[in-house]
């Protein structure tokens, strides 16, 4: 039995059960999806099969990749044929580095791949990543259903300006140099995935996941995209509330006990780095986030300002 026939069996026999059946986790579930709005509707073929691109680039987050390709497998149409005929394409079809050393050998380059319906871009270097990367996914999301974007693969999919004048999310560590980085996109801090039209961001790594499910329940409906989630045993119900990163929405506190650089937020260790902005010190993890802080310090304030208003 081939991978495909035995993720097809699975899944048949996971769609067998019933919502009722699925214990306390699909009640909760569906306690939630009353309060929320539903996906938009999207046409699901009978047949399934609809083909989705996986962009790999170096040092892709893994789980950025792997997270919403395992709900995306998973997925069937109410035949019971799989939704999603999933693929990975790069630059080249030679093997990609991806997150913890890992080697993915792409199914495609951007000459051989087949035309998606959907395409999920993770979080990646982009540097020496060519210029053709971005044309692919300005041509290929002219007749794509859903071009996404996982974690700070946002900062990707805004460098085609596909992004401009709409909404967007990415990883909270992320928002200030994403803000100052592309003014013509409306940064939304504090949600779990964002949608405008064909284009659909996330948060952080895992949210992808929650992201691919709503993916999912646009084409067939809550009750099967509950039983995909049930199979795959997770409990987050994060693609039930695009609101639901709140605990990112707000910057943390800056002071001296705790140390924390404002650009990506992590924890400093060597205060060496620092820089004096009205009165106050503030410490980096690197001199180039001390300068990107400098150069933008308006949007800092800017967002000191939306969580003072929040209050």
């Amino acid at each position: 039995m081939n991978k495909r026939e035995f993720i097809q069996k699975s899944a048949l026999l996971g769609f067998a059960a019933t919502v009722s059946s699925m214990g306390s986790w699909a009640k909760a579930a569906a306690t939630i999806s009353s309060n929320v709005n539903s996906a938009s509707p999207r046409t699901a073929p009978p047949g399934g099969n609809l083909p989705v691109a996986f962009l790999l680039g170096k040092n892709a987050e893994v789980l950025d990749v792997t997270g919403p390709l395992e709900v995306f497998a998973g997925a069937a149409t109410t035949d019971g044929e799989l939704l999603f005929a999933p693929y990975t394409v790069a630059a080249k079809k030679e093997p990609v580095t991806i997150g913890g050393g890992t080697k993915v050998l792409p199914d495609h380059d951007f000459k051989s791949a087949p035309q998606p319906k959907l395409i999920v871009i993770p979080a990646m270097d982009f540097r020496g990543e060519p210029p053709e990367m971005l044309d692919w996914i300005r041509t290929a999301s002219k007749a794509t259903d859903v071009t996404m974007s996982v974690c700070n693969g946002a900062f990707v999919l805004a460098m085609t300006g596909l992004l401009d004048g709409k909404s967007a999310t990415c990883h909270h560590a992320g928002f200030l140099s994403f803000a100052a980085t592309y003014p013509k996109v409306h940064l939304k801090r504090g949600a779990r995935f964002v949608e405008e039209g064909n284009l659909a961001s996330s948060g952080g790594v895992s949210s992808g996941i929650d992201l691919a499910l709503r993916v999912v329940e646009s084409y067939v409906g809550y009750d099967l995209t509950v039983q995909v989630a049930d199979g795959i045993e997770y409990q987050g119900k994060g693609w039930l509330d695009p609101n639901s990163n709140e605990a990112y929405a707000k910057l943390p506190a800056f002071n001296e006990e705790n140390p924390i650089c404002p650009v990506c937020l992590m924890k400093v260790s060597d205060r060496s780095i620092k820089s004096s902005y009205k009165g106050k010190n503030y410490y980096f993890c690197s001199t180039s986030h001390e300068e990107v802080f400098d150069k933008h310090t308006d949007v800092f304030d800017r967002f000191l300002a939306e969580d003072l208003a929040a209050k």
